[in-house]
């Protein structure tokens, strides 16, 4: 697969752009004009359809409007997510989070206190999640406690679970991309994005019988409602939503 492009307008981030072409093997360039690009300017790195502007970027920020209203007012330890993976009063569990996307589930369940690690496997998706980080980092209202609670690991998930070393996660956390149905692909940018740069996961399956062996308590699969049990194995707990349920595997209980 060829180095996926990346375009730095102002030439005063050159250098800078060099280092992240390196890193996740990327190709900059200079006159593209079609199709997916990352894109660096001064406010970070962004996910871009050069040839649709209207679409507008995907971007990693944890710091946005949304974000920050979801982790005030999203509902706490109430919120599905935080309910799926077990959090209660006085238990934080560790987390891995085999499917990262965007982080936005990790980041809400790092901002209840949980410790989560996060496998991305896509260079370009991986970019943009170190890139949101790095900038929390340096966020006043996020630095004193992201970069302790959330951590990005890159590779196969399938490979990192198998050779993993240390403590078992107490939760490993599922979020394959599923199919999606055209009108529901125009719901957001992001996801018709995603999309059309790494397509849905057609090894999805292959998760969960790692995922099984490494977790320490449960396993949480987020799956669209209607849509088939991951690998065809039911679940102990179905937690349904109007859009999503939260299919959760029990460790030895």
């Amino acid at each position: 697969m060829p180095d996926f492009p990346l375009l730095i307008p102002d030439s005063a981030l050159k250098e800078q752009g060099q280092q992240l072409a390196q890193r996740w093997q990327l190709s900059i360039q200079d006159d593209l004009q079609r199709g997916l690009a990352l894109l660096l300017d001064g406010n970070g790195l962004s996910l871009k359809q050069l040839d649709e502007p209207k679409t507008g970027a995907v971007q990693v920020d944890f710091a946005s409007d949304a974000m920050n209203y979801r982790r005030q007012h999203g509902g706490g330890k109430k919120e599905a997510v935080a309910k799926a993976v077990g959090i209660k009063t006085s238990q934080r569990p560790s987390i891995l989070d085999c499917t990262a996307g965007l982080g936005r589930d990790a980041f809400v369940l790092a901002s209840l206190g949980c410790q989560v690690k996060m496998i991305e496997r896509s260079n370009v998706v991986a970019a943009l999640l170190d890139d949101g980080l790095q900038r929390a980092a340096s966020h006043p209202d996020l630095m004193h406690w992201l970069p302790q609670h959330m951590q990005l690991l890159t590779g196969t998930a399938v490979m990192v679970m198998q050779q993993w070393q240390g403590d078992n996660p107490d939760v490993v956390y599922l979020d394959p991309m599923f199919p999606h149905r055209k009108k529901a692909a125009l719901v957001k940018k992001e996801m018709r994005l995603f999309q059309q740069l790494l397509g849905p996961d057609e090894d999805a399956d292959a998760l969960l019988p790692p995922a099984l062996a490494l977790a320490a308590k449960r396993v949480v699969v987020k799956r669209p409602a209607g849509a088939p049990h991951l690998n065809q194995q039911k679940p102990q707990i179905e937690m349904a939503g109007k859009a999503n349920r939260f299919d959760i595997y029990l460790i030895n209980q």
